[in-house]
């Protein structure tokens, strides 16, 4: 395949088995994770929806439900110049220019970038870890995508309430032991809780992830989900997880 982008030294490009879509990755700064594709297949996008991707990395989620919804289009925020460009040039190299456009911003100054109630769908996969500690100082790629050192909870939470229609829905994927801060903060904003999905490497073990619905000025009720197992006892994958990643 011949790319009509640049790909950089140290990048490489995977396939994403949708679509014939591929995506730009640098190892030396960040590569996503399960959580990302997990994500893009717990969210629900209906036709015509408008949908923006906050904290994008490398626009993974925005191209996965590209391949799989009939969302009318899909925008994306990053912070790091450098993984949205190269988020940019994954979409040049898919050809979906006019239905994703990668953006450079903080979310913490979202007004200033879209106008309040703009889209029926936010999906974010947040950085998860607030302890502080040692890393306060360290802003390498990999330290901004995993630990709250340029965005809060609270400030993915704001900004995407600000960002949603009333009823507009909010997926995101974070650790279950910041649950009880998600759902205080959540409510806090207006955004109910719907369904929480708790994800398990293997059945016998806790959680390591969980998805979670919120609707905007939504009614309280909360619906728990059966668990998404990722490994089956000999460590292939289940079923799910395999329709998820290649079907």
């Amino acid at each position: 395949m011949e790319y009509s982008v640049e790909i950089k030294e140290y990048e490489r490009v995977d396939d994403l088995h949708r679509n014939g879509y591929m995506i730009i990755q640098d190892p030396k700064r960040f590569c996503f994770g399960i959580d990302a594709v997990i994500l893009s297949d717990f969210a629900k996008v209906k036709k015509g929806d408008r949908v923006i991707d906050l904290c994008t990395g490398t626009g993974i989620i925005p191209i996965l439900m590209e391949a799989k919804t009939k969302a009318l289009s899909f925008n994306a925020v990053e912070i790091q110049p450098e993984s949205a460009e190269m988020a940019e040039r994954s979409v040049r190299l898919n050809g979906l220019q006019d239905k994703i456009t990668i953006n450079v911003g903080d979310i913490k100054n979202i007004d200033e970038l879209y106008k309040p109630s703009s889209f029926e769908v936010v999906t974010v996969n947040p950085p998860y870890m607030n302890e502080g500690g040692g890393l306060q100082n360290d802003f390498s790629p990999k330290t901004i995508a995993r630990h709250e050192v340029l965005c809060t909870l609270e400030d993915v939470v704001y900004a995407s309430a600000r960002l949603l229609v009333t009823q507009g829905r909010l997926y995101m994927v974070h650790r279950p032991h910041r649950l009880a801060d998600i759902i205080v903060t959540l409510r806090k904003y207006k955004l109910e809780p719907k369904t929480l999905r708790f994800v398990h490497s293997y059945y016998d073990r806790e959680p390591t992830m969980v998805l979670i619905e919120a609707v905007k000025n939504g009614r309280p009720m909360t619906k728990v989900m059966a668990p998404l197992i990722v490994y089956n006892k000999d460590g292939s994958y289940t079923e799910e997880i395999h329709r998820i990643y290649y079907e």
